[in-house]
């Protein structure tokens, strides 16, 4: 039961931003703009990592809806985003992946964690600014939200068919949802 009195059986950042949509608003459009907006970073694998800092920062909800969202746009039979995110390392992507998982791994303990070697080795692997910049504000915004539903105890679904229909809904898009009753 979520700490504060959101619409009932809304799940996750759904439930807070419908409780605030003149905040909501805005993160549901900074989702937006990160996840389905331009970048040269594909779409599935800015979902994956979302996916994987919210895995880091324990958000079962954030993970799971994420991850959900990341197996849609690879395909349902892809094992890309199970195995990232059961072992990084070791899972099958690009070097260039990995170099950017990696920092978004060290901006969720901590932005000062990223070193110039951890920027280095992405760009000796073609990164490029604008995709380190897009992996770093992606890992620290998702690490925000990751708080954000957590530390309101919003409604976090244990049934994973909860999730897949969340990821289909999520690769349309991140739209304000409507208030209850409306």
């Amino acid at each position: 039961m979520a700490h504060i009195q959101v619409p009932e059986g809304v799940p996750g950042i759904r439930s807070l931003v419908m409780f605030r949509p003149e905040t909501g608003k805005y993160l549901y459009d900074l989702a937006e703009v990160l996840l389905r907006g331009e970048s040269p970073i594909p779409q599935a694998e800015r979902e994956l990592i979302a996916a994987y800092v919210s895995r880091r920062n324990e958000c079962v909800f954030c993970s799971s809806s994420h991850a959900a969202a990341a197996r849609c746009l690879y395909g349902e039979d892809d094992t890309t985003v199970d195995d990232v995110l059961k072992d990084m390392q070791a899972a099958n992507i690009s070097p260039k992946l990995k170099a950017l998982l990696q920092i978004a791994g060290k901006v969720q303990i901590l932005g000062k964690e990223v070193k110039q070697e951890d920027i280095d080795a992405a760009k000796a692997l073609d990164a490029s600014d604008k995709e380190i910049h897009d992996a770093v504000l992606i890992a620290a915004a998702f690490s925000m939200f990751n708080r954000y539903v957590d530390g309101l105890a919003s409604l976090t679904p244990t049934d994973p068919e909860a999730y897949k229909e969340m990821g289909k809904r999520m690769v349309q898009g991140y739209a304000l949802p409507k208030p209850v009753g409306a």
